[in-house]
């Protein structure tokens, strides 16, 4: 590893979190949180990366041991399951929250000693579903609505850290795929946002000058 600042991205082999990896590789040391095996491995051999291949809703003080420094955090991992709440089981509800909340939420703990050190930031990628709720989308936009207050809190409980929520509108990836199925719908890449422009907006809240702190970035598609 470099002098360079490190940057760990969950959800980094694909989807948004592979665009920020990209957009971030000229200037950050990087390490990639996903699923272990081919697109990741791939992904880390392209970008010099070190994988991260721990599951998230299962991690201990040990699988972020041997770490190191840490400068960035950006959780991009996330899941979402469609349907009325009077047909959304708690197991639904449990997963979502277990990959969109409680998995964040230890990840960071795990690494604030490492953050703290570096006076670094926290990135927590979030949607317009945690700004507005629809029907459908219960279990989802109330994990994003969760990770809205966990951040506006670790942005308050940590002020030598810089702690910014992205809310992007939809966004033209294989997750966004999953969901027009469940949804019924055709996909319609033209009128999403490209994950690179995405991925803009968070080197745009990461490079901001030091006394600068982009809280809450909002995208949307043209």
């Amino acid at each position: 590893m470099s002098d360079r600042p490190v940057a760990l991205i969950t959800g980094g082999s694909r989807g948004l979190g592979a665009a920020v990896a990209r957009a971030l590789s000229s200037t950050h040391d990087l390490i990639l949180g996903g699923r272990g095996g081919g697109k990741l491995d791939e992904l880390c051999k392209e970008l010099g990366a070190r994988p991260f291949p721990v599951e998230l809703t299962e991690a201990t003080a040990r699988d972020v041991e041997g770490l190191g420094r840490i400068d960035l955090l950006v959780h991009s991992a996330g899941v979402v399951t469609l349907g009325p709440v009077a047909e959304t089981p708690i197991r639904v509800w449990r997963e979502t929250f277990e990959v969109n909340v409680f998995a964040v939420a230890e990840l960071t703990r795990l690494l604030l000693p490492s953050l703290r050190a570096a006076g670094g930031q926290v990135v927590l990628v979030n949607s317009g579903a945690g700004q507005r709720a629809h029907p459908d989308w219960g279990s989802y936009a109330a994990s994003k609505w969760a990770l809205r207050a966990y951040a506006d809190v670790l942005r308050q409980e940590e002020p030598d850290l810089r702690v910014t929520t992205v809310y992007p509108g939809r966004i033209d990836t294989d997750m966004q795929r999953d969901v027009r199925e469940q949804e019924g719908g055709a996909y319609e890449p033209d009128r999403y946002l490209k994950a690179d422009s995405v991925a803009r907006a968070v080197v745009a809240a990461v490079t901001a000058p030091a006394d600068a702190h982009l809280t809450e970035v909002i995208v949307r598609p043209r």
